[in-house]
């Protein structure tokens, strides 16, 4: 099977098979069984995943999305901030009225965890949710606080293209996601604390960092 390669992310290459799917492969040979079950579960939940053809060993065959991720979309001018943040809200409202599989606590539902712009497509039909290497299940309030730390790092960061966006769309995003974005917010950390991406140095300054970002966020919203 002859394919191109169309991008690689921190984990993955993801390469064009045809017009209508991609063959996505972790480098470091991450089994994608327990992931494909989970989009498949979504998507007969009426979640927009990319529906999954074939999944084994480090290797996920899945549709082809057209269009950008959001991130590029607010860079092009075709997203505007505040519509950017209510669609985002509106994702983890969706992923987050869905009961969890294997939940041991009452309130525990499917998480993200790395739900950001880069991670949504904005194809014809919508936006679409892709990367759920890291999804677990647990309390909705962390998946919101994982996104806004996640947020809260880029607008910290005065040399990111999108630092300028960030505080009225952590607003715009808080506002609407529907749990209290400081409720998750310890455990939020903790979590993004531990990615082997941040060196000791940014993970030890983490909650520093974000956590006035993400107070004047709430503050404002």
């Amino acid at each position: 099977m002859s394919v191109d390669l169309l991008g690689s992310g921190r984990e993955a290459d993801v390469y064009a098979i045809d017009e209508h799917r991609v063959l996505r492969r972790y480098r470091r040979g991450d089994d994608v069984t327990a992931e494909a079950e989970l989009m498949r579960h979504l998507a007969r939940a009426g979640y927009p995943v990319p529906d999954v053809h074939s999944a084994a060993g480090p290797d996920m065959i899945m549709d082809r999305l057209d269009g950008p991720t959001m991130t590029e979309a607010f860079a092009a001018g075709r997203l505007g901030v505040d519509e950017g943040a209510t669609m985002l809200a509106g994702l983890h409202r969706r992923l987050h009225e869905l009961p969890a599989r294997h939940g041991r606590a009452p309130g525990d539902r499917i998480l993200h965890r790395d739900l950001h712009p880069e991670n949504v497509m904005l194809t014809a039909a919508g936006p679409v949710v892709i990367d759920w290497h890291n999804a677990t299940e647990g309390r909705p309030a962390v998946d919101v606080c994982l996104t806004a730390i996640i947020m809260a790092q880029a607008g910290a960061d005065r040399t990111h293209p999108h630092a300028a966006i960030v505080p009225g769309f952590l607003a715009g995003f808080l506002a609407r996601a529907g749990d209290d974005p400081l409720d998750g917010l310890d455990e939020a950390l903790a979590i993004r604390r531990a990615d082997p991406a941040l060196s000791p140095t940014d993970a030890a300054a983490l909650a520093a960092t974000v956590t006035p970002l993400i107070l004047e966020a709430t503050v404002t919203r």
